[in-house]
This record gives C-alpha cells, sequence and structure tokens, in this order.
C-alpha cells in the first residue's frame, strides 16, 4: 500500500526559488568572488573566465555556471568501511550525524564544558558507531592533546579505527586531505575502490561574503580529482557577513555554492558535491550567531528547497542548540531543527550532540538526539495505509469481546505503526517512574551512555589494515615532536 502523504515542507514558492538562483548568478557575473588559490584561478583562466590575479578575483558568467551544473552527479553513494552498507544522498533520503567539529565536551561530572581529549574521541566514536538513527560517524570532538596542525588526521585515524559508518569530516591544513586521503585509501584497499565506493565526506567551506581560501580552493580540487565527495558549508550571517534579510543571505548562499561548483567541476568533471552550508542569524543584542534561532532554520529549510531544484544532494548543519547545558532549550531546539530539516528533505543533517553555536559536544545529549532523530525519521516516513479499508476492525463484534488489543490486525502492524523509543524517553506511570528512582532525562541519558560504551562492540579492522594507519598516523605525529599516539585503547 501506499503512503497517503509524504509530509514536505516548503518556504519558497518556485518564482522565488529561480529569482534567488538568478540573483546569484548575476551576483556571480557583475561583483564575482575572491579566489586565494594560484592554481584554482589557473583553471578558472584556463576555461576562458575573466580573473584578475592580482585581486585575485574572477567574475563566473552563467554559461559556465550551467557547465558546471551540466556534469553535477544528482545523487552520492556512500559505503561503510566493509564497503557492504550503503547510503544513499538524494532526493529524499535523510542522513543524519553528529555535529563537527567541537572544542569542548560537556562533563557531566562537573556539569561545565572542559577541553576534549583522545580518551573522549574514542568514547564519542564507538558511541556514534552504537546508535543506528546516526547514518554516518563524524570527526566531531578536536582532542586538546594533539598539536592543532595534526588534530584532523588524527580525528579521522579514531573515526576510521574505532567506527565502522561513512565520515562526515574536513580539514584543517594544507597537508591535511592527502595524509586523510592515504588513510581512506588505506582501509578501501585502493584508489580506484575508494572512488568507486567513497567512505567519507570532506567539507569545504567559503569565507563569507564570496570569497575562497587557498586552503579550501585546494580541498575542492583535490575532491575533484580523487572522487571524494565534497560537501559545501556556506556560512552567511546574515545582518554581518551577509545582507540582513533571510532572501539576500540566500541569494550570498546560493553564490557561494555555485561558485564552488565551478571550481570543483573545473577541476574534476563529475565528481561528487553536496550543496550545503551553515548559515545563521546575527543576534544584535549579544552578538551571538544563534543555530537555534527559528530564522536560521527557516534559511537552512529554505536552501535546501533550492539546492533540490537545481537537483543537487543537500546539507544543513540543523537538530543542534544554542543553550549551555542539555536543557530543555536544547531540547526545544534541537527537537525543532531535526523535524524542519526532515520535512525540508535535507540529505545530510549535521549537528545532534552540539551545544554552544556548534562548539561543544556532548555525549548525553548525543543519545537524547538519537531519540529525536529517530522519531523526525518516523515523522518523515508519512502515514500509510495498510488496508484497502482503513478502519477494517472497527467491522469487528466490538460488543462481544472483539477488542483491538488483542486483534490480529494489531498483532500484524503495531511495530510498523508505533515508533517505540528506548528507555531514555519516559514513558512510564507516575508510581513505576518514581519505583525506578524517578531518574531525570539526564540522568537516563548519561546511564544509557555508560551501558553501550560496555556493551558495543566494533569489529576489527584487519590487522594490517590497522598497522597501515597507524604508521600514517604516527609518521605525522613525529614531524610535530609527538612520539606516540596519546591514547591507545587496551584490546578486550
Amino acid at each position: 500500500m501506499q503512503r497517503v502523504l509524504t509530509p514536505k515542507l516548503h518556504l519558497l514558492s518556485e518564482p522565488v526559488v529561480l529569482k534567488i538562483i538568478d540573483e546569484a548568478r548575476d551576483v556571480l557575473e557583475n561583483v564575482g568572488v575572491v579566489v586565494e588559490n594560484e592554481e584554482a584561478l589557473s583553471l578558472l583562466a584556463d576555461a576562458g573566465l575573466p580573473v584578475d590575479r592580482k585581486k585575485h578575483h574572477v567574475k563566473i558568467p552563467g554559461d559556465a555556471v550551467d557547465r558546471a551544473l551540466k556534469t553535477v552527479p544528482r545523487e552520492i553513494r556512500l559505503y561503510n568501511c566493509s564497503g557492504d552498507q550503503e547510503l544513499m544522498l538524494a532526493g529524499e533520503h535523510i542522513c543524519f550525524n553528529p555535529g563537527s567539529a567541537a572544542l569542548h565536551l560537556w562533563d557531566r561530572g562537573s556539569g561545565k564544558p572542559r577541553k576534549a581529549d583522545s580518551r573522549d574521541l574514542y568514547r564519542f566514536v564507538r558511541l556514534v558507531d552504537a546508535l543506528p538513527n546516526y547514518a554516518a560517524q563524524s570527526t566531531g570532538l578536536i582532542p586538546s592533546d594533539v598539536p592543532n596542525s595534526v588534530a584532523d588526521r588524527y580525528r579521522l585515524y579514531f573515526a576510521l579505527l574505532y567506527g565502522r559508518k561513512p565520515i562526515v569530516t574536513g580539514t584543517f591544513a594544507l597537508d591535511g586531505f592527502e595524509v586523510m586521503y592515504r588513510m581512506l585509501v588505506a582501509v578501501r584497499g585502493s584508489e580506484q575502490a575508494l572512488r568507486e565506493k567513497p567512505l567519507a565526506i570532506f567539507d569545504c567551506c567559503p569565507s563569507p561574503p564570496l570569497k575562497w581560501s587557498e586552503l579550501t580552493c585546494h580541498d575542492l580540487m583535490m575532491c575533484a580529482r580523487t572522487g571524494v565527495p565534497a560537501e559545501l558549508v556556506s556560512m552567511p550571517l546574515a545582518g554581518a557577513t551577509a545582507p540582513v534579510t533571510l532572501l539576500g543571505a540566500l541569494v550570498q548562499l546560493t553564490a557561494e555554492n555555485l561558485s564552488g561548483i565551478v571550481i570543483h567541476q573545473l577541476a574534476g568533471p563529475g565528481a561528487p558535491i553536496i550543496f550545503g552550508g551553515s548559515p545563521a542569524v546575527f543576534d544584535m543584542r549579544t552578538g551571538t550567531t544563534p543555530m537555534g534561532a527559528i530564522e536560521t532554520m527557516m534559511m537552512d529549510a529554505a536552501y535546501a528547497q533550492i539546492g533540490k531544484y537545481l537537483g543537487l544532494p543537500t546539507h544543513a548543519y540543523m537538530a543542534l542548540s544554542d543553550a549551555k547545558q542539555p536543557d530543555a532549550q536544547a531540547g526545544f531546539e534541537t527537537g525543532m531543527g531535526a523535524v524542519l530539516a526532515v520535512l525540508a528533505g535535507v540529505n545530510v543533517i549535521s549537528g545532534p550532540g552540539m551545544l554552544d553555536f556548534e562548539s561543544c559536544q556532548s555525549l548525553e545529549k548525543l543519545v537524547i538526539d538519537h531519540e529525536i532523530c529517530g522519531q523526525a525519521l518516523w515523522l518523515k516516513r508519512g502515514i500509510q495505509a495498510r488496508s484497502e479499508v482503513f478502519g477494517e476492525d472497527l467491522y469487528g463484534n466490538i460488543y462481544e469481546g472483539d477488542y483491538f488489543l488483542t486483534s490480529p490486525k494489531t498483532l500484524e502492524w503495531f511495530r510498523d505503526e508505533f515508533y517505540f523509543p528506548s528507555g531514555v524517553i519516559d514513558r512510564k506511570n507516575l508510581r513505576d517512574w518514581e519505583a525506578e528512582g524517578a531518574k531525570t532525562l539526564w540522568e537516563r541519558a548519561a546511564l544509557q551512555v555508560e551501558k553501550i560504551l560496555a556493551e558495543h562492540e566494533c569489529p576489527p579492522l584487519p590487522g594490517e589494515v590497522a598497522a597501515e594507519l597507524k604508521k600514517i598516523m604516527l609518521h605525522e605525529l613525529r614531524k610535530v615532536d609527538v612520539g606516540a599516539i596519546p591514547f591507545e585503547p587496551e584490546v578486550k
């Protein structure tokens, strides 16, 4: 049977979507973008675009945008470390993954955020690996016990060694991509195998307004040439680094995405890329960038609609919170974001677990958000017809004991009709809740974290693969005078 209706959210009419795209194209043709990478400028010049090398500036005419859009794949398939589980990014397929990349971890012992270290990163990776509503892993914590210059590859090392899901990641330094690419090749077995079954997405972030740094251009081009999916993360800040109106900020985000697609497709026509971002509004009262603001979520849903109109996979930072601890604000901002994201059909939703404007992760919030994501995904399924007669059971002899609770139809369908969350979500009556200790959501989540970490077993990588990853990582650490990996858990 078919769904009665697939729920969708559209904030823009089609004429408005077309006007935003047209204005973005006009901005690229008449204002242009700053490109700080010489190799990218050469690519653009060789394609016949007007490049001003002294100003590191290029204007991108509409026909160059059209050519790039014609070669972009309309779907992306990701695979886990074993290569046997596929994750589709296209259409209405949804993938939640934790947000990246936090400097701090919420510490439940002290009730305050603190700097994360390698042990925290290990626990984070294993926890995400065990939670099925997160279809992908992320390099979501930046450990403080390794130098920043190698933190990007160190995060990926842990994600590959202690998790098995596809990974959303990114680089911090010009030499980062090549090292991280070697790690991915080591797991997959060969460059061709990695191209055929991508294991990771790399975030590539333009600098608002309308600028591409040397690092981001380098990563864009390397992704295109190796076939590693790139994820554009445009970050207009409405009222500060972008027009104050939401529609104006959407024009800027669209222009930044389209210019990134042009650079990317010139480097590797047909290479996979995702239309995405992490915009926000600027709170004029506090000088902050609230990711949990409804206007920010509205921009996210709107540009996802634009990306879908262009036929591209989409990404957004949603299902996160600006709260400083896992409290009621964290819950309602995360819940609103998750629901709006799935209704907008965002393919890659990054954010669960995050607090404090993307700067803090919480393992307990990850467990709570896993339940939020599960219910949001259930909503996306819509209401489905199970038989030609919807109220079939109403025609039984209900006055002589033919009750719904024991109906064959109830036994057949209740698991498909109802979403059953874990014990993190309390649905007991008051008496039973009190008898079991009257635990709060926060306390139940903390217990669930420890239970999962005590029980979850991640299948180990083949010995030779793990050894190659360690060899690569040790080589990078020794460059910065670190002689050993700071934390290696005992093998059971």
